[in-house]
């Protein structure tokens, strides 16, 4: 349309009123949500462009850094995805207020960085950076590797880094939590170092190990101030997810390993188990087989049946010269005879017959004598 206003690109410039107000609003709300404790903010330079690298535990030290840099006189400015200054209000907003677009649409990481250093340099701007990129997965919430884009922000214009470190934020909001805990109110610490030396770096070529060094340089500077803030030790390396999470697949798989070489062993027992349980049975079965004693003088034997798997059950019955049958019949030469002593027991109904049988014939030839 001939009508339509085209909105106008940002590109870090700023309004004085809007940041005056902005002040106004966000000094109080801040103050408000948490108590600040911080030093070191002559480290920051009066003028002329800084990055401030602090570490990240939560999305509230964003205030807390950001109202740390305004006590030293500098607006915070942060960078921005250049898609946000599109929507309707909220781009007004960020443009008015000097918040610096990154154009990620681009190919080349390198040239985005690029032009936001520019940006920067251009128009003296106090940029708070997150060289994590993300909140810190480090179990201790010490900070993790970082990404190199901050040594190459400061590289490329020689804008100078100061390390910033603070604690208290994650227990207003903890990262993965969306309500925050204002009451009680909680202090944050925040302090700045001196800024990094990066001048062994000025002169070479921004190759990937002269940017991984750099960066190192610059969080060892943010973990040494975490840990005064902390009174511990930072860990020697920085923690790395992608690392952690390989560790934590190979310490499974060789907990899995060792599990399934136990397996043959275990099997093993068990089965030497088992044939031990059955030789001590079959040997009990044989024992109890063999356990028919003889007849005397009479001649007449006991015969001993199982009452479930046709098996020899130890029921012995045994004519002396007192006639005394085991467990079966018991017949007295100076006793009257009891014809039907046949007092046979606890026997299978397919061993019955043969077990009586042969009690019947003992108490006959006991009878008859």
């Amino acid at each position: 349309m001939a009508g339509k206003k085209t909105p106008r690109q940002a590109d870090g410039s700023y309004s004085d009123a809007w940041r005056a107000v902005s002040k106004i609003i966000l000094r109080p709300g801040i103050r408000m949500m948490m108590r600040l404790d911080w030093r070191g903010q002559q480290n920051l330079p009066a003028d002329g462009p800084v990055i401030l690298a602090a570490n990240h535990l939560s999305y509230m030290d964003i205030f807390a850094v950001s109202l740390f840099a305004d006590s030293a006189r500098r607006y915070p400015v942060f960078l921005a995805k250049s898609s946000l200054f599109t929507i309707p209000v909220l781009g007004t907003i960020l443009g008015r207020l000097g918040q610096l677009p990154v154009y990620r649409g681009q190919v080349d990481a390198a040239l985005v960085l690029k032009q936001a250093a520019e940006l920067a340099a251009r128009n003296n701007a106090c940029v708070i950076f997150y060289p994590e990129s993300t909140v810190t997965r480090d179990p201790d919430q010490w900070p993790m590797v970082a990404k190199t884009g901050v040594a190459r922000l400061a590289l490329e214009r020689g804008i100078p880094v100061v390390p910033i470190a603070h604690w208290g934020a994650q227990r207003i909001l903890p990262y993965g939590k969306f309500v925050p805990k204002f009451l009680p109110r909680k202090t944050v610490q925040v302090v700045a170092g001196p800024p990094v030396d990066l001048s062994e770096f000025a002169d070479q070529p921004m190759t990937n190990a002269a940017l991984r060094a750099a960066t190192d340089k610059i969080m060892r500077e943010v973990a040494a101030l975490l840990g005064g803030l902390r009174g511990q030790t930072p860990p020697a390396e920085f923690y790395h997810p992608a690392v952690a999470r390989r560790k934590l697949r190979q310490e499974l798989r060789a907990l899995q390993e060792a599990s399934n070489a136990d397996a043959p062993v275990a099997d093993a027992a068990v089965a030497d188990a088992a044939v031990a349980a059955v030789a001590i049975t079959d040997s009990t079965i044989d024992a109890s087989a063999s356990n028919v004693t003889a007849a005397d003088s009479t001649g007449a034997d006991a015969t001993t049946a199982d009452s479930t798997a046709g098996a020899t059950t130890d029921n012995t019955a045994t004519t002396d010269s007192t006639a005394t049958t085991d467990s079966t019949a018991t017949i007295d030469n100076t006793a009257s005879t009891d014809n039907t002593a046949s007092n046979t027991t606890a026997a299978d109904s397919a061993a019955t017959d043969a077990t009586t049988t042969a009690a019947d014939s003992t108490a006959t030839g006991t009878a008859a004598s």
